[in-house]
């Protein structure tokens, strides 16, 4: 057999797939009717001091391509021979939409250039000869221009031994770093093949769309989609990976490198758009990042159009038939970057990728890191998608007339969520999300074992009663599996030995907020509800006094779903549809009660906890609280900020910058935190924080600023109508207006510290902080523009004593 499922002890019936006639050795795949999951990667792995004679096997197998090694006969279009990358190139080269392109692009700088007078002075025909002549030389260096783009761009499929290599070589680092596999399920698996075999027929395109959260993501797909005998997808890579034979070898297994920002360079649109053409057309596999780059927080992202909207446009234009698309769902036990991540999201610069980054990550090769869980949803026609939308858009006659501009953008938009909504159906909970989740989400310093492996059990049936998937592990005991769990997140869990019973708590916080937030999707409306209760709950009292009425809970509701939809994706349908369903799941899992106006029209009159719920000690409410308690502390501390940036007197016209902004709330809440005025580490985050400035743009709450030339940064400033009164006398911010209501219905939410209670006193030291910071920042805006006035007018001088001497 050429591979083996750990997880099962007998043998499972094979299924061919194709044949090396060579070696004449039919590789199989087995099929589990009832397994979940299995490994794909360890099966074929053998370390030279544990089996060596294995080992070199395994080696001799790669180099001579037997059986599926060999890469022949793939699901898809023929790759990997001499001169593909030169035909692709050419393909792009003569592309009409580029053509099309180099010769507007050549017209319009010969027509500004003649205007000018930089084409001499003739008239008549000689002018037009003289302009034609400069227009066809100008046409030359855009064709030079597009040769060099795209050759730093285009994939290098050219060599099967150079893939054979590579593949052996990620699969070991795989295998190393990754000790319990790659698992897939087996139903996904067989009808991918099923959809790639149909594609390939009608010379289609399979488009994979993953979620990001690591440079593990590409390497992982790449591998199995070779394990598995289907051509691999060009993947889209940000240049930034493109450096000393790290690039080079990314090119040549797959990467197409693309600019970060295109920054209104038409040529290279163009040539982006024929290169995504030419792969459609061709029916070549394809793959990019539904969300752009990778998740440093551990939740989906938002989606990013720029890909997305060429592919979409490849078929909008006709120049594509159709393709497929296929979420993709990539989860580990444990991401390697997110000590990284944790850096970024503190403010710590980026590294920039290099090689001796890249090397330096051979220390996690010989860690234990768990597995990896890679699902597909079944792939779909991308024109079925298209015309579905385009019907249900045109609707009745007689109402407004949209653009195509607009309904290409709202296609755009329902394409890109609908991807990020199937990636969430399909992802698996690993148990180190579910170990982190209830670590975070429990009162008190520690857990007991006991107690660990209980509400892991809950968590694992709510998920799975929200429609989620948890890792399934060969039948093991849940303690089995939480003893793994702990053991693959190492120091981020502590353990106080020396008790009557092995007790657990979370060392890092901040850093295992990532695996919580892998899950925190399926309970997104529920920890929107449980917020919107807390604002009665936190009262304390008898039952009465902690009921909810419907009308408050729905506003309170509405406001933190606005709030919150740049960072959660939330379910279609509608929010009071939602909510009403939200309310019934929570009393079907006796947390809440639900008291009627009119029982037979089911009309809500109000909402309370259930008596189980009290005798428990809110437990379940209570995770649901600590879910999106960190979200809503990050927003209250973003809101706080922005009323720091009330201009002092003198300065209502200045500008201050965005990420100066941001980097004052987050230096901010750091201050915060340690004094006791937030609870969250992790609120301080730096992409959370990033999030919440685009909603308050959004609301009109501040005004942004971009620079349409150079490379200026946005600048920001509060709104006229948002704007906070200051003191006559003391010249102090005064917390009350619009922009302090706001931020009220924010911190009404929020979690009351031990030793705090949102009070008057906290609104005062808070405030008393981001206005200290708030001036320093108009300050230092103030310097910044005396400076740049200063050079200009010695610019200007510069320029008026050249111009004498002339």
């Amino acid at each position: 057999m050429a591979n083996q499922d750990l997880d099962r002890a007998s043998n499972p019936p094979q299924v061919p797939v194709q044949r090396n006639a060579e070696a004449d050795i039919e590789t199989t795949i087995p099929v589990f009717e009832h397994e979940e999951s299995r490994d794909l990667i360890t099966p074929n792995f053998t370390h030279f001091r544990e089996d060596p004679f294995s080992f070199l096997k395994q080696i001799s197998l790669h180099y001579q391509g037997v059986g599926w090694r060999a890469y022949d006969n793939v699901i898809g279009q023929p790759i990997f021979y001499k001169g593909f990358s030169e035909q692709m190139k050419m393909k792009i080269l003569q592309s009409e939409l580029l053509r099309a392109k180099i010769v507007e692009l050549s017209k319009r700088r010969a027509k500004l250039e003649d205007e000018s007078g930089r084409c001499g002075q003739e008239e008549g025909e000689q002018r037009e000869k003289r302009r034609e002549r400069r227009r066809q030389e100008i046409e030359k260096q855009l064709n030079e221009v597009a040769d060099g783009i795209v050759d730093g761009m285009i994939c290098k499929f050219e060599s099967k031994r150079f893939i054979r290599g590579a593949y052996y070589l990620c699969m070991q680092i795989l295998a190393r770093t990754y000790d319990q596999g790659i698992h897939v399920s087996s139903r996904e698996i067989q009808n991918l093949r099923r959809v790639a075999t149909i594609a390939a027929e009608n010379k289609q395109s399979l488009i994979f769309l993953p979620c990001h959260r690591s440079h593990i993501d590409y390497v992982s797909l790449q591998v199995l989609c070779y394990r598995l005998g289907i051509a691999l997808p060009v993947v889209v890579a940000g240049d930034n990976l493109n450096f000393p034979l790290v690039g080079q070898f990314l090119q040549n297994a797959g990467g197409m490198f693309i600019r970060r920002s295109f920054g209104g360079d038409e040529l290279y649109t163009a040539t982006v758009q024929s290169y995504v053409d030419a792969i459609l057309k061709g029916g070549y596999n394809f793959e990019c990042f539904i969300e752009g780059g990778r998740s440093r927080t551990g939740k989906l992202l938002q989606p990013k159009f720029g890909i997305l909207g060429y592919l979409l446009d490849s078929l909008l234009s006709g120049r594509v038939e159709d393709a497929w698309i296929v979420p993709v769902s990539t989860q580990y036990d444990k991401v390697i970057e997110t000590e990284g991540y944790v850096n970024e999201l503190l403010g710590i610069p980026k590294q920039k990728e290099n090689l001796w980054d890249f090397l330096g990550s051979s220390k996690y090769l010989s860690l234990k890191m768990g597995r990896v869980d890679i699902r597909f949803q079944d792939p779909w026609s991308l024109r079925d998608f298209m015309n579905d939308f385009l019907s249900k858009k045109a609707g009745p006659t007689g109402g407004p007339e949209i653009s195509k501009s607009e309904i290409r953008l709202n296609m755009l938009k329902s394409l890109g969520y609908r991807v990020l909504g199937d990636i969430n159906k399909v992802s698996v909970v690993m148990p180190t999300s579910l170990i982190g989740t209830v670590l975070l989400t429990l009162r008190g310093r520690g857990v007991g074992k006991s107690e660990l492996v209980r509400r892991i059990e809950w968590l694992s049936d709510r998920i799975r009663a929200k429609g989620g998937r948890v890792a399934a592990f060969g039948g093991f005991a849940t303690s089995v599996v939480v003893d793994r769990g702990l053991a693959v997140l190492g120091d981020l869990v502590g353990r106080v030995d020396g008790l009557a019973e092995d007790t657990y708590y979370a060392v890092d916080r901040f850093q295992l907020s990532f695996y919580r937030n892998m899950m925190i999707h399926l309970f997104v409306s529920e920890t929107i509800v449980a917020a919107a209760m807390y604002t009665r709950i936190k009262q304390g009292g008898g039952v009465s006094n902690q009921r909810v009425p419907h009308d408050v809970l729905f506003t309170q509701v509405s406001f933190l779903s606005q709030l919150f939809r740049g960072e959660f994706v939330f379910p279609t349908d509608g929010i009071v549809t939602n909510l009403h369903k939200t309310l019934q799941g929570l009393e079907a899992d006796r947390v809440i009660n639900i008291g009627y106006k009119d029982t037979e029209k089911r009309e809500i009159d109000y909402v309370e906890l259930s008596e189980e719920e009290r005798q428990c000690g809110r437990e379940n409410y209570d995770f649901y609280c600590f879910l999106i308690w960190p979200f809503i502390e990050s927003m209250w501390l973003a809101g706080v900020s922005i009323m720091g940036l009330t201009p002092p007197k003198g300065c209502e016209d200045v500008w201050v910058g965005l990420k100066e902004s941001q980097d004052m709330a987050q230096l901010g809440g750091k201050t915060l935190y340690h004094q006791g005025d937030i609870s969250y580490f992790e609120a301080v985050n730096k992409e959370t924080l990033k999030n919440a400035f685009q909603r308050f743009d959004e609301e009109g709450i501040v005004l942004t600023r971009k620079s349409t030339v150079g490379k200026n940064p946005p600048m920001l400033k509060l709104s006229p109508e948002w704007v906070p009164k200051r003191d006559p006398v003391t010249g102090k911010i005064i917390p009350e207006g619009k922009l302090w209501d706001y931020i009220e219905r924010i911190a009404i939410s929020r979690r009351e510290g031990k030793n705090r209670r949102d009070s008057a006193s906290v609104g005062t030291r808070v405030l008393t902080l981001v206005e200290k910071l708030g001036t320093g920042l108009f300050m230092d805006a103030m310097e910044k523009e005396k400076m740049q006035e200063e050079e200009l007018e010695t610019e200007v001088k510069k320029g008026r004593r050249r111009r004498s001497k002339l």
